[in-house]
């Protein structure tokens, strides 16, 4: 509930202080005076847009600070997650809107998201003005209040979610429907493509192998002379003649010159030991140059199939040597045998995707159809509900028109078959038939603002007893359209509303303001030579005198009368009610 909201610099409010306390507070005052802001301030409070017109001229800032108890669960854990804090139980909520620069919000001392505030709202005031007269005639806001009343939650959110998996399904099959010739082409391009790269056989790193065969086999005379020719230094003369001596022959002669020596120094014979071995190893040389040289065997056909081969790879490396998809880092060289198979690889998983069954028209026409078979059952169930629910609405919102001096009215819930969509296959109507021999019609059709207001009123006090879902109310202009017994009869209503709940109504008929627990004045004053608005609670003769201003406009001996008369009389309903 709330308990208080401080305003500073708001539209024509300097400063005033509203104390709605429990029970059924009636905020009246001229037209122009300031009531309007009243709300305007616990709709920024609750999450409302701010505007720096709100500002009040001359102001730097505009400042409206809200107190609220008897919080619900529900806000309590909300608070909490956001990092704000209840001081002794209380909620302090805070909203500032500069005359330039965006607004900020404050929860429980903690700096919040404008939209923080509006997830509590719901939960904390439900605010009724003249423009949810408007919206009522809405056929969806209609379907709402019966969904809201039968507590249809769970069901409308399974209705959402079998409504998206077939519209879902229904695009896709449409997609693949549009494209299957598309993709066609392109599974039997993939296909074809696979089956050629198979059938080549590419062996990882083939291509740098077979260039470095090739490269011998081309240069075979030249291997065999240069191999030959390092044989012969070795084991004999260089140049082929008689009188010469390998490398190592004379890598044995030096070691033995230096081995008879040694018998003098120790270090030459190291160094003599040292040339054997390089003898030794020359030796093995010259073995590994005869067989490389018996080896080499020029081999015309080998070559031809080695440039055969390289030539093949080359034309499929034309074709498939880049990257399948956005290339990599890790691709291996663009143009090379392995950038073939990983392009082969990227094609196997195209495939894979385009060949999958959950992607073939018929697969989805077959999950489609069950989709729409789950659907169809949530929307069914959906239907029984929302009539089952009007229903009983109906019944409790007619009762309530009865105490609302419109007692030969009724209203129905009509349930009519609609196009299918994400809340069902329904349209929902509410029909009401406002007096004996009245034509049924439409709430959206036929009804007056008068009859508007007090169905209004109705369905929220339905609603409220039903769910309970909210400890406040605030209505504005609640009587719009009525006066005289109707409005005493909207007053009457909601003081027995307010015996539960906290009621903040803005009114301009005494009739209703009379049944108030609390009566708040919102009046003009004045304010270095302009126009400033007070806020104040009246009681005992001032209340009279409010009350007589509004019945007649002024304050005679006879409209005191008449107001002090009205206070008595509401008394005394208010005590029979209960």
């Amino acid at each position: 509930m709330i308990e208080e909201i401080e305003i500073h610099d708001l539209g024509v409010i300097a400063e005033a202080r509203l104390e709605p306390a429990g029970g059924f507070t009636a905020v009246t005052g001229e037209t122009g005076a300031g009531k309007t802001m009243l709300l305007t301030a616990l709709e920024l409070l609750l999450g409302g847009r701010a505007d720096a017109g709100l500002v009040r001229p001359g102001a730097e800032r505009a400042l409206v600070e809200g107190r609220f108890a008897d919080l619900p669960g529900s806000v309590v854990e909300r608070v909490g997650e956001a990092g704000g804090d209840l001081d002794d139980g209380v909620l302090i909520v805070a909203r500032t809107v500069p005359a330039t620069g965006r607004s900020r919000a404050h929860l429980g001392g903690r700096s919040v998201p404008q939209g923080v505030l509006g997830e509590l709202a719901e939960d904390l005031v439900t605010i009724h003005g003249q423009s949810d007269q408007t919206r009522l005639r809405s056929p969806s806001r209609q379907r709402d209040v019966v969904d809201t009343y039968g507590g249809h939650a769970d069901l409308l959110a399974r209705m959402r979610g079998a409504h998206a998996r077939a519209r879902d399904l229904e695009q896709t099959l449409a997609r693949v429907r549009a494209g299957e010739r598309t993709r066609e082409l392109e599974i039997a391009s993939l296909t074809s493509a696979l089956a050629e790269i198979d059938d080549a056989e590419i062996q990882p790193g083939e291509d740098v192998a077979l260039r470095d065969e090739a490269a011998r086999l081309d240069n075979m005379e030249h291997l065999t002379q240069a191999a030959a020719l390092a044989g012969a230094a070795l084991g004999g003369d260089p140049a082929g003649g008689e009188g010469g001596s390998g490398a190592i022959a004379l890598l044995e002669h030096a070691s033995r010159s230096l081995a008879r020596a040694g018998e003098h120094d120790p270090a030459l014979a190291t160094l003599a030991s040292q040339l054997l071995d390089a003898a030794y190893l020359a030796a093995d040389l010259e073995g590994e140059l005869g067989r490389y040289v018996a080896a080499l065997e020029a081999d015309p056909d080998r070559l031809d199939a080695v440039h055969s081969r390289r030539a093949r790879l080359a034309q499929l490396a034309r074709t498939y040597g880049t990257a399948f998809g956005e290339p990599g880092p890790d691709d291996p060289p663009p143009g090379s045998s392995d950038a073939v198979l990983a392009w082969a690889v990227g094609a196997r998983e195209r495939l894979a995707e385009l060949t999958d069954p959950g992607q073939d028209a018929e697969a989805l026409q077959e999950a489609l159809t069950q989709a729409l078979a789950e659907r169809g059952a949530v929307a069914a169930e959906l239907t029984a509900a929302r009539r089952t629910a009007g229903a009983d609405l109906a019944a409790a919102v007619t009762a309530e028109l009865h105490g609302l001096a419109m007692p030969a009215a009724r209203v129905d819930v009509e349930v009519a078959p609609a196009q299918p969509g994400p809340t069902g296959d329904d349209a929902v109507t509410l029909v009401l038939t406002a007096y004996r021999g009245a034509a049924p019609a439409p709430l959206g059709v036929g009804a007056s603002g008068g009859e508007l207001s007090r169905v209004m009123l109705a369905l929220e006090v339905v609603l409220a007893e039903r769910h309970g879902r909210a400890t406040t109310f605030v209505f504005d202009e609640v009587d719009a359209g009525i006066g005289g017994r109707t409005a005493a009869a909207v007053g009457e209503r909601l003081a027995r509303l307010a015996t539960g709940a906290q009621v903040l109504v803005v009114t301009h008929l005494a009739q209703v303001a009379a049944f108030a627990d609390r009566q708040i004045v919102v009046a003009k004053g004045p304010d270095d030579g302009g126009v400033a608005t007070t806020v104040r609670i009246v009681s005992g003769d001032e209340r009279t005198a409010e009350l007589a201003r509004m019945l007649s406009g002024e304050e005679t001996d006879t409209a005191l009368q008449h107001a002090a008369d009205l206070l008595d009389r509401s008394r005394v309903q208010r005590w029979s009610a209960t």
